[in-house]
């Protein structure tokens, strides 16, 4: 009499089988979690770092190309000195008047640009004028979020003012410093080169 074999799996080895599934499914699931959590972590942390190097390029290239020019607001009144901030500013951080505002398109104006720098509710804005005297300031380019304890200073002749007061002989400063809290960084400091300084 010869046996008879079974073909198939038994109910035992079935749920051990699923059993092996739902655990490597599992394991799966929380590495891939993982994954996801750390790229939008990383995600994050890169924003944060390009946000910060297109700040420091925008005043790199502001400062860098600062003129001794004054210009009129919109009653005519002339400005005081070409680089100001607080009261001699209207209130902004800083307003400077630089020259090199590019003209791909060989529009009719000047190739110098009035921008100033506002802190308005934790936003680091960067705003500028069409035209250099007796224009508005156009809409805001919001620049970095989230900063706290904003502070300028001038640094001229190896000495430091939270006010830059221009003199005939010394319109502009060497270079102005920027101290700041970002989430994150914590206390940040940036020095950049004024234009004309000499």
């Amino acid at each position: 009499m010869t046996g008879r074999h079974h073909t198939g799996f038994t109910l035992v080895e079935v749920l051990i089988a699923l059993l092996m599934f739902a655990m490597i499914a599992t394991a799966g699931a929380a590495v891939l979690s993982t994954t996801i959590d750390n790229r939008l972590a990383v995600k994050q942390a890169s924003d944060r770092v390009a946000d910060l190097q297109r700040l420091r390029a925008l005043l790199k290239a502001d400062l860098s190309q600062t003129t001794d020019r004054r210009v009129r607001d919109l009653s005519g009144r002339l400005s005081n000195q070409a680089l100001a901030n607080g009261a001699e500013a209207d209130g902004a951080l800083l307003s400077l008047t630089r020259a090199g505002w590019m003209n791909p398109g060989a529009a009719p104006r000047a190739s110098m640009q009035q921008v100033e720098y506002r802190l308005v509710d934790g936003r680091l804005e960067r705003r500028f004028r069409s035209r250099l005297d007796g224009s508005r300031l156009g809409p805001p380019q919001v620049l970095q979020r989230d900063v706290r304890d904003l502070r300028i200073a001038f640094v001229s002749q190896g000495s430091q003012t939270d006010g830059w007061v221009a003199t005939t002989d010394r319109p502009l400063p060497d270079a102005v410093r920027i101290d700041m809290t970002l989430p994150g960084y914590g206390s940040v400091t940036q020095m950049f080169i004024v234009g004309d300084a000499s």
